[in-house]
């Protein structure tokens, strides 16, 4: 048996966290309300998310020796997640962003940068460190590690799960090794210079033959491709305070519910729902729900979709 449910092979980021009454016009100039370091990061925020929901998770990564490496490492000791393969860089600030909360929608703008130093080369990823799991998650941004850890995976009849929101060279190469694409919302356009949310999820599937072609709507929900047909899910009303790491929690779930084996559906419900929960706190690991809380939201929360969408994926 596998010593780990899932391993994340990608990015984290210690973000510094304004909230300002209400985002400003270009050149304008407002007050804000608070500032604090918040650790974030789109895979190691999913595998803290599948740690919450029980899953015995790993992180394969890399951090700054500075003070912001120092904090996410302090935030992710705590959370239940294997970090033996996380790599220190010395002499090298950890990846960073400036998140600017708008508190009157509860959406966010952001500033990022990350150092060439943190690059992960496909040599610091060893065979024994993807086959310890039985579903391999990644992100795209060190393009040439996730393909080889996609490949180890493919090889060994692991499933892949793939969060992607731009076009990184290469990613050509990813996508054939890839089981379930959860792209943001913009990718598949952008990637198939296709308008048509439908159409773009049908020729990416159709070109690269992964078995679940998906985008995340933001407040709206989900959308996929699975089997010849479309699946969407709406998204959850909450009392939203902030939008940060709902994208990176929704694949936290989605891990858990491919690992549970939920129809397709049920998925995207769930992912939804969990990722809704975390917009109610601040920071991109704002609230993390535990399964009981996601299953009461399922149960009785109000929907937010698009009509059009849903109208056409059924």
């Amino acid at each position: 048996m596998p010593q780990f449910d899932v391993v994340g092979v990608g990015l984290n980021a210690t973000d510094t966290v304004l909230v300002v009454p209400h985002f400003p016009a270009y050149g304008g100039k407002v007050p804000f309300l608070s500032e604090a370091y918040s650790p974030g990061g789109q895979v190691a925020n999913a595998m803290v998310a599948c740690a919450r929901l029980g899953l015995r998770a790993k992180y394969i990564g890399s951090v700054g020796d500075d003070e912001r490496g120092r904090i996410q490492m302090e935030s992710l000791r705590g959370t239940g997640v294997d970090l033996t393969h996380v790599q220190q860089r010395h002499n090298c600030p950890n990846q960073s962003a400036y998140i600017v909360i708008d508190q009157s929608t509860g959406e966010r703008t952001i500033f990022w940068n990350r150092p060439d130093c943190l690059r992960i080369s496909p040599e610091q990823i060893t065979p024994d460190q993807i086959t310890a799991a039985r579903l391999l998650h990644i992100d795209g941004h060190d393009t040439p590690a996730v393909e080889h850890a996609a490949r180890i995976a493919r090889e060994n009849g692991i499933p892949v799960t793939v969060d992607v929101d731009t076009i990184y060279p290469g990613f050509d190469r990813v996508l054939p090794l890839v089981d379930y694409l959860i792209a943001s919302s913009e990718f598949p356009g952008r990637w198939t210079r296709i308008e048509d949310p439908f159409e773009a999820l049908a020729a990416i599937q159709d070109q690269h033959g992964m078995p679940v072609a998906a985008m995340t709507l933001g407040a709206h929900g989900a959308l996929a491709r699975a089997e010849d047909r479309y699946f969407y899910s709406p998204g959850f009303v909450v009392d939203c305070v902030d939008t940060t790491g709902a994208g990176d929690v929704f694949h936290g779930a989605f891990c858990y519910s491919v690992l549970q084996k939920m129809p397709l559906a049920e998925a995207l419900e769930f992912s939804n729902a969990m990722a809704a929960l975390n917009c109610t706190g601040t920071g991109a690991r704002g609230h993390l729900a535990a399964i009981e809380d996601v299953r009461a939201l399922m149960a009785v929360g109000t929907r937010r979709g698009l009509p059009e969408i849903a109208a056409k994926a059924h």
